[in-house]
């Protein structure tokens, strides 16, 4: 059984300790970062003395129960994937949250997150849920990340229906891969909601062997950019440790080059330094999954280019 106290943080941190007089107490209150991500942790002490402390990495562990974090006031970042976490409780209190990443734990429902009004992104991919079951989710905390939610991940949580979501009217990613997704008009009603949707990835439901689905999701939605095409966007680099903003990765957006019996010299260059990258990105995607990276941020709008001919 390990848990994570204070002590165990400064001990950890302790060649990041350059002042000789500088007491626990005082460090503690200094730090920004903390990372102890695949460490057996499986209990939580307060850590409310770390006043400063903007981001946590807690993913790979053993974690049960979450509460003590809720006094973190000073949180933006936290990531849980991969923990044993079945209920989340006590977060309310994390007003500066801007990203939760809960993927991969035993969630059944999602709420309490009241009160998370600068919350911009919520991945709880890949829940554990028993079979013949669904992801749930609380309308209150529905309601109450209307405004601020703008990137969602519920990939591979068995869920049948979007309309719920309706609600979050600010969204402009939605990643929903390996679900139960049928009804074209429960799309249809969800897509009219959302006007800032430029990015969605359905890959693996059943919507998708619909005909003309591609086709009429387009008609409907025509702000969307990145659609259906997971091998399409992918990151050249990432920081598995410590986030930094400044460090944002880079991305590609493949575009297919148009079919012409006599291609021009221009023509044939471009089709074959596309060819060229997205062997490359096969390849780092074999390497890395991007699905399990801790620290990777989503793709933005601005970060993306396009080849037009």
């Amino acid at each position: 059984m390990v848990r994570l106290t204070l002590d165990l943080i400064a001990r950890n941190n302790n060649h990041l300790r350059n002042r000789k007089d500088e007491t626990i107490t005082q460090y503690l209150k200094r730090i920004t970062h903390v990372n102890f991500s695949n460490k057996h942790i499986d209990c939580l002490d307060d850590l409310s003395a770390c006043r400063n402390l903007t981001v946590l990495y807690l993913y790979d562990n053993n974690i049960r129960e979450i509460r003590s974090l809720g006094f973190l006031t000073s949180l933006t970042h936290l990531y849980l994937q991969n923990n044993c976490i079945s209920c989340i409780d006590s977060l309310s209190g994390l007003k500066r949250l801007e990203k939760l990443y809960l993927g991969g734990n035993y969630l059944t429902v999602i709420e309490g997150l009241e009160g998370l009004e600068e919350l911009r992104e919520l991945h709880i991919e890949s829940q554990k849920i028993p079979p013949g079951e669904k992801l749930l989710f609380d309308p209150r905390t529905l309601h109450s990340l209307s405004k601020s939610l703008s990137v969602l991940n519920i990939s591979n949580n068995s869920i049948d229906e979007l309309k719920e979501l309706s609600v979050l009217g600010n969204i402009s990613q939605l990643v929903a891969v390996d679900n139960h997704l049928n009804d074209i008009k429960d799309l249809e009603f969800v897509l009219r909601k959302w006007p800032r949707l430029w990015r969605m990835d359905l890959t693996g439901n059943p919507i998708c062997q619909k005909p003309k689905y591609r086709d009429k999701v387009i008609v409907i939605s025509k702000t969307l950019d990145g659609f259906d095409h997971p091998q399409a966007i992918l990151p050249t680099q990432y920081q598995n440790q410590k986030y930094i903003e400044k460090d944002k990765p880079k991305y590609f957006l493949m575009a297919q080059m148009p079919s012409d019996p006599k291609p021009s010299h221009l023509q044939k260059t471009l089709a074959k330094r596309t060819i060229d990258i997205s062997e490359d990105i096969r390849q780092l995607a074999v390497k890395d999954p991007t699905s399990s990276l801790p620290g990777q941020d989503v793709l933005e709008p601005h970060l993306h280019s396009q080849v037009v001919l």
